[in-house]
């Protein structure tokens, strides 16, 4: 953790106030406003995302939109208590192409991904949780330093270059762009198993 090395906030007070002036890569210039992670400063589980939506993006909250209703109701079969969970993204500006008046959402690349790690090692740092759920392939990009086929490692509590617990699983997002009802049940079933694998991680 490179971030933790130089400076950690006394609190995640403080590293918000900090994230808001963030200006590491051109994002910033473009989304409303930065979005930090939420959840208690002790919590043991931290779930983090790719990037803001459109909807967080505008309130300033992560997975307040359809991804994150989702989220929540995974969170919730799997007996993970919602509001004891940290969740955040692994790069916090809104990277969007407009489109009329839409802004549709563009995935992180290589460059931005790494220059938001900055926050999420700090956030991880001032949280020390006992498991990082990587929600997607951004997500355990950013936590392991490189890209890694979540197939492979899928629902597994694998270690962390610095010492951390991780386990990963898809984006909710994706569960949302499945039309065969059987198969999005199915998917759905196997992203609470990896909730689930979370919350017995030791």
């Amino acid at each position: 953790m490179d971030a933790v090395a130089e400076k950690v906030p006394a609190s995640l007070k403080a590293l918000r106030a900090e994230e808001a002036e963030c200006t590491r890569c051109p994002l910033y210039r473009y989304a409303t406003q930065v979005v930090p992670g939420e959840g208690p400063a002790k919590a043991r589980i931290m779930l983090v995302g790719e990037q803001p939506g459109d909807k967080e993006d505008i309130a300033g909250t992560p997975f307040v939109g359809p991804a994150g209703r989702v989220l929540d109701k995974a969170i919730a079969e799997a007996g993970i208590d919602r509001k004891q969970v940290f969740v955040t993204n692994a790069v916090k500006h809104f990277k969007f192409t407009p489109r009329g008046k839409r802004r549709l959402h563009k995935k992180p690349n290589a460059h931005e991904i790494e220059r938001c790690r900055w926050w999420l090692d700090l956030e991880r740092a001032i949280l020390k949780p006992k498991v990082v759920v990587a929600l997607g392939a951004t997500a355990v990009r950013s936590l392991m330093g490189k890209p890694m086929t979540i197939g492979k490692i899928r629902g597994k509590a694998i270690e962390m270059p610095d010492g951390g617990r991780m386990v990963a699983t898809i984006h909710p997002s994706y569960l949302l762009r499945i039309r065969d009802d059987h198969d999005k049940a199915a998917q759905y079933r196997l992203f609470v198993r990896d909730l689930k694998a979370a919350r017995m991680a030791r």
